[in-house]
Order: C-alpha cells, then sequence, then structure tokens
C-alpha cells in the first residue's frame, strides 16, 4: 500500500494525444498512438500484478532513464527516474545524443531492476529497487570491456540470467553472456549469438521465452527511417537461432506515405487476460522533418500456428488502433498547465543538462519562484548552463513563462528556450542593460542570428511560444496589456533530420553569463504548457 500511495502523489500525468480522458467511456473502441508523445525513445516494459512499468532513453539529459506507470498500457504518468543522483550518472561533458542509450526495465522476485549504458561515462551498468517510484541503487558496473550498447535482462525459468545486448558496431550483431546478479559480474565473456538478417545496427535485442523456445527480437536498419524489427529463435539462449521466414515482423520503410515512419526497438508484455502487446518506438514526420523525437508507440501482437511472433495481424500500424485485448481502460488524472514552483522539489517532467545543476537552480532562494543562476557556461557549450526544461510532447502546444530579470551586463541573458541541442535552438530572451529589451535569437547549425527585438519596460515580462507542425510563433508582453508578436520560425532546423541526433525538443527556461561566472538572478514565476490538439 505504501509504494502505491507515493507512486500516486509523485506522479505527474504524461497523457497521449487523443488518448481517452477520465470522462470518456471505459472501455474505448481505439487508442491513439503515440501513447507517449514528445521524446520517449527506446521504450522497455515491464509487469507487475496489473501495473506496468515503462523506461525510455534520456542522453544527455538529468536525471536520467524516466520511468512511467500505467493500468492500462495506454495512459501513462510518470513516477520518477532511476538515475536521480551524481553519483548514479555522470554525464560531465556527455556530448548532445550521447550519455544514457536504450534502457531495459525487468522486475524478478519483487524486485526492479534497470539496465543501461553510459556511452562516454563508463559502459553498461544496471541499477535495482524494490520501489519504481523511489530511489534506485549506485550503479553496478559490469565488467563487460567491449563496445556495449542496448543491454537487456532475461531471467530463465531455470534460475539463469542472460545479460544480452548489441555489440560491433553498424556491422555488428547481438552479444550474450551470463550474469551473476548478486555478485554483480558477467559469468563469462559475451559471445557472438546472432547477427540478424542482414541490417546495419542489429540492436535493441531482448531474449524471451515462449513455449519452450528461446525467442530473440531485435531491430535492424538504424533507428530511423529504415527501422525494422526481426526476430529468431532457438531451443538454447545461446542458439544457433533460425529467422523468422517472414522477417521482418515490422516495418514501415517501404510505405513513406504513413503517418507513423521509423518504427522499431520494441519489447513485449503479456496481460494477465493473456494478450500480447509491443511498445515501440516511431516518429511522426511532417514534410519527412520530425522535431518531437522518436516516440512511443503501441501494438497488438499474437503467437501463429507456426510459433512465430505476428504484430498489429501483419498490418502497418495507424494513429488510431483498436483496443481490442487491452486491460479495461484507466486514465489518470490530467496534468495541471500550470507549474507555479510552489513546491519544494521541481516535478518530474522538468529535466537539466548534465547534472543536477547544483547552485544553478533553487526553489527556496525565492519561494514561489523559479530561480535561475547563470554562470559563464552558455547554451552552445558541451558543459551544464542553468537550465530547466521539459519534453515538447505536442505538435500544437502553447509555453508561457513570467519572468523577473535585470542584466548587469549588456550579454547577459535569461528567459525561454527550445532546444535540439548546441547547435540548434531558439531563444527568445530579455537581456541589455541600462535599457533592457527582448530578443528573438535563433541558433541553427551553429550559427546565431538576432531575428527580433524590442524595448522592454522595468517589471515582470512574460515570454510565450506557440507551436504548430511547421513553425514556432513567440510573443511576449508587460503589465496587464495584451501580448506582442515578436516574430516567427520554422519548427525544421529543429528537427533531427536538420540537426542530426536521437532526441527531441526540450522548452523551458535558461539564464547565461556572457563569460561571467556569476550574474543577476532570472525569478521565472510560473510555467505554463497547454497542449492545443485535441
Amino acid at each position: 500500500m505504501a509504494r502505491t500511495a507515493r507512486i500516486a502523489l509523485s506522479a505527474f500525468v504524461a497523457v497521449a494525444p487523443g488518448a481517452v480522458r477520465a470522462a470518456d467511456a471505459a472501455s474505448p473502441a481505439t487508442y491513439t498512438n503515440p501513447i507517449l508523445s514528445g521524446f520517449h525513445a527506446d521504450p522497455s516494459i515491464c509487469r507487475v500484478g496489473g501495473d506496468y512499468y515503462l523506461a525510455t532513453s534520456s542522453f544527455e539529459y538529468f536525471p536520467g532513464v524516466p520511468i512511467y506507470h500505467s493500468k492500462d498500457l495506454v495512459h501513462w504518468r510518470q513516477i520518477g527516474h532511476a538515475l536521480t543522483r551524481a553519483s548514479q550518472l555522470n554525464l560531465t561533458h556527455t556530448r548532445s545524443s550521447q550519455g544514457i542509450y536504450a534502457p531495459t526495465l525487468r522486475c524478478h522476485d519483487g524486485v526492479f531492476y534497470m539496465v543501461t549504458t553510459n556511452m562516454e561515462g563508463g559502459g553498461a551498468f544496471y541499477v535495482h529497487t524494490k520501489d519504481p517510484a523511489g530511489e534506485w541503487s549506485e550503479p553496478v558496473w559490469l565488467n563487460d570491456p567491449s563496445f556495449a550498447m542496448d543491454p537487456s535482462l532475461f531471467f530463465d525459468d531455470d534460475g539463469k540470467v542472460y545479460y544480452t545486448r548489441h555489440g560491433g558496431g553498424e556491422h555488428g550483431g547481438v552479444y550474450q553472456a551470463e550474469i551473476d546478479l548478486k555478485a554483480g559480474k558477467l559469468l563469462e565473456q559475451p559471445r557472438l549469438i546472432w547477427s540478424g538478417t542482414g541490417g546495419v545496427w542489429p540492436e535493441g535485442p531482448h531474449l524471451y521465452k515462449h513455449n519452450g523456445l528461446y525467442y530473440l527480437m531485435i531491430s535492424e536498419g538504424g533507428t530511423s527511417y529504415n527501422h525494422s524489427l526481426t526476430m529468431a529463435r532457438s531451443s538454447s539462449p545461446f542458439g544457433p537461432f533460425t529467422a523468422n521466414p517472414s522477417n521482418p515482423i515490422l516495418t514501415h520503410r517501404d510505405h513513406p506515405e504513413l503517418p507513423l515512419q521509423a518504427t522499431g526497438h520494441g519489447d513485449l508484455i503479456q496481460t494477465p487476460e493473456g494478450k500480447w502487446w509491443m511498445p515501440l518506438l516511431g516518429i511522426r514526420p511532417v514534410d519527412k522533418l520530425h522535431h518531437l523525437g522518436r516516440e512511443t508507440l503501441l501494438a497488438p501482437v499474437a503467437w501463429n500456428d507456426q510459433g512465430w511472433l505476428v504484430v498489429n495481424k501483419g498490418q502497418s500500424l495507424t494513429t488510431e488502433m483498436a483496443a481490442d485485448g487491452l486491460p479495461p481502460s484507466s486514465p489518470w488524472p490530467m496534468q495541471a498547465v500550470r507549474d507555479d514552483f510552489s513546491a519544494s522539489r521541481l516535478g518530474l517532467q522538468w529535466t537539466l543538462l548534465r547534472g543536477p545543476g547544483d547552485g544553478l537552480w533553487s526553489l527556496a532562494d525565492r519561494p514561489g519562484y523559479l530561480r535561475l543562476k547563470g554562470s559563464s557556461v552558455t547554451m552552445n557549450d558541451i558543459a551544464q548552463p542553468a537550465f530547466v526544461a521539459r519534453r515538447q510532447e505536442h505538435m500544437r502546444m502553447r509555453a508561457a513563462t513570467q519572468l523577473e530579470f535585470q542584466p548587469g551586463d549588456a550579454a547577459q541573458a535569461a528567459g525561454l528556450v527550445l532546444r535540439q541541442n548546441e547547435k540548434n535552438y531558439y531563444e527568445l530572451r530579455v537581456t541589455g542593460t541600462p535599457e533592457r529589451r527582448v530578443e528573438l535569437v535563433a541558433r541553427t547549425g551553429g550559427v546565431t542570428t538576432l531575428k527580433a527585438a524590442a524595448p522592454l519596460p522595468p517589471g515582470p515580462v512574460q515570454l510565450q511560444v506557440e507551436s504548430s507542425a511547421n513553425q514556432y510563433t513567440f510573443s511576449f508582453g508587460s503589465g496587464d496589456g495584451p501580448l506582442k508578436l515578436i516574430g516567427t520560425v520554422p519548427t525544421a532546423p529543429l528537427s533531427s533530420e536538420s540537426a542530426g541526433g536521437f532526441t527531441g525538443v526540450f522548452i523551458g527556461m535558461y539564464a547565461e553569463g556572457a563569460g561571467k561566472q556569476t550574474m543577476p538572478a532570472a525569478d521565472f514565476a510560473w510555467f505554463d504548457y497547454t497542449p492545443l490538439e485535441k
């Protein structure tokens, strides 16, 4: 009971756009993909009774590996992170789209395990807990000397545990070793068990056992438009593995007209009623560009008469999917639009860059405000700026904040930022002294451009951005007057196709000292995030 209560109190809501909410029918006929919108890549899932838990990648962001909870596989709310302490997660000088790659989440004998790789900070490790909404253990680093990526754990019914991961890079394969979780070490060096079907980057492996056979499911083709899922099986966990003659079991690479693309990197879960489902990643490109990141989709799966897995009856995935076989609908309360920073801790939706940001932010210095303390680190640096942001989860949304800030130097700045990486972001910022001004700044491809500027009177200022699928519209205001349009910029430069990388847009607040280590505080009274989609 204590764990359930803690989850309920500590959660914020992550609701898929268009998903059925609490006031809707108890058993809807359809559900909406994605089930987790915005940057929620590489999903991994486990079940405890009627509760489902899901983890996704976090790359250079801190805390690491968000953990979500659901009762029905469709409606999810965040309950915590697996990596919340600097001792667990060293991201110092980690480049964008490095850091924490695909995690695997498993529960065995009442203990949750999350295994992953810090790509530039020590390699493969796992953490564990009995409370997925609470604190997780210190990392248990694995004695895996080779390049390791996308590790997974499989608990066999004879008590043995297997560690399975990608190795060898673009033309590598799947490697596996037996692991002793109590001792925290591999019992042997991982060895190649399957090279896939010939696609590049045979990655994201998960081992399962079904009707006495071992099934290995992986992704091939790279995590973009050629992404696919393939499967093989064997009577032994180490093979030899026989490929499914119908591989790939899922891909959208031959259907560029579909709204969901890059489908792959899936995991499997069985409901208490015996139905099988697969969370997986996908993207929603607009004009062949996607800026929200790789999102979490859901697909029904079933085993055919030949003992092979079939995804969605062999059909492509759609944004509206039949809900047949899902648990009863169990939505969470809707997430509040406004965070007024009245709590003693940052909400679970908030994320920082490369560390906990000690000394860079405070909720206590001025109660009821988020205070950012800018330093010499800027948004251009591979370091930790004063930055607190959340995922952009909807194509159409409104984000706004109220800022009190008086620069002490002509180049000091604070405001609203939309970040893809160091070389690609937009800022609506307050800067200048003694006369303040608001500036719309675009940084694309590493080149910074002032798009627009306007004078600001003394006092608090509101900064706002509204988005469509193709553009961001920025406005500002002071006092009680209406907001004034300052400019629009396209979403395309923040897309993964333009900016590179594996993440998505984060929207939030920042402050930077323009080369100076100290600067006046930037106080944010509130932050609104409003979905504008149906």
